[in-house]
């Protein structure tokens, strides 16, 4: 799911400015944001006091939810540019199709990683016969000047590299963990893993001590360095970590999120990440018009409008409010 918010409001992230540059415990709360007439997602970046970890800069969870009775998933097409997606599921399967000509169904532990580069649209949605439930996490990482004017890509990757021990098994998203790289095509140094732990398991996972980490938890009871991390919440844990204690009360899930700090000021306003309030009002103008978006073929519906921009001018800042 990307951002559906009618109301859309600016987010100014990056700079290194107010990264926790020591290990920290900062318990984020998810803000729970309404998609449509039922579906609920929680929101965990951005955040009051936290935008970005490394280059993740969103973050939504939803589910599980029962929808063998409903349509499930409908997100029509939208435009991105500036970022990756990623689309992570535990239960369910999406439907992926894009205007590069991609189409793909995503089904659980299976990465889908849209690059937007310079202008991408798409639309998710549920396969007309889909499974009862659907659980996962939406999660953006935005791309560095560099590279932000690429071109679109979609990958799919089924086959990602695992690393166990005893009570743990890390399936490789991203970027790299203890020796591992997903072959995910990634433009910052970055880690993002999911975690499956047993009951009873007690581990320490290796970490890079110049990353900045957070620690997502998707389902099940589970302690982070200590801190019990509930399904829909997430515990930033700053920099300066060479490992991370993890034990689980029950067998649990969480998505591990970390990368080096990103140094970049950004706008992110609606599906748009840019640099300034000329790129922002541009994007808009070129996906009302119907330009540079390019058309999403085969979905059941109207594209979304985009929200009306904010009156006061969007200026790129800091990392925290």
């Amino acid at each position: 799911m990307s951002n559906l918010e009618r109301e859309a409001a600016p987010s100014l992230c990056g700079g290194r400015g107010f990264v926790v540059a020591e290990p920290v415990r900062e318990l984020l709360s998810p803000r729970h944001v309404k998609l449509g007439e039922s579906s609920e997602v929680r929101r965990l970046l951005p955040n009051l006091g936290r935008r970005m970890v490394g280059a993740w800069c969103f973050v939504d969870h939803y589910g599980p939810d029962d929808i063998a009775d409903e349509p499930g998933m409908q997100v029509p097409p939208h435009p991105h540019m500036g970022l990756q997606t990623v689309s992570w599921l535990h239960q369910g399967e999406v439907l992926h199709r894009d205007s590069t000509g991609s189409l793909q169904t995503i089904r659980p532990r299976e990465l889908g990683l849209m690059t937007s580069g310079r202008a991408i649209s798409h639309s998710e949605e549920s396969p007309r016969s889909h499974a009862r439930f659907l659980h996962g996490a939406q999660l953006w990482v935005a791309l560095p000047d560099g590279h932000r004017h690429t071109d679109p890509r979609f990958e799919h990757h089924a086959d990602l590299p695992v690393v166990t021990a005893p009570g743990i098994k890390a399936t490789l998203i991203l970027g790299d963990l203890d020796g591992a790289t997903s072959p995910g095509t990634a433009y910052t140094p970055i880690t993002g893993a999911d975690l499956a732990l047993t009951q009873g398991a007690d581990v320490r996972l290796p970490l890079e001590p110049d990353f900045e980490y957070a620690v997502l938890s998707m389902s099940g009871e589970a302690h982070v360095d200590g801190v019990p991390v509930l399904p829909g919440s997430m515990l930033y844990l700053g920099c300066g970590r060479s490992e991370l204690p993890l034990r689980a009360e029950s067998d649990a899930g969480l998505m591990l999120l970390g990368g080096e700090p990103f140094e970049e000021e950004l706008i992110m306003f609606w599906n748009w990440i840019g640099r300034s309030q000329e790129e922002i009002v541009q994007a808009r103008r070129d996906w009302m018009e119907g330009t540079r978006f390019g058309e999403v073929k085969g979905y059941d519906g109207d594209p979304l409008s985009a929200p009306a921009l904010p009156p006061t001018p969007l200026k790129p800042r800091g990392r925290v409010r």
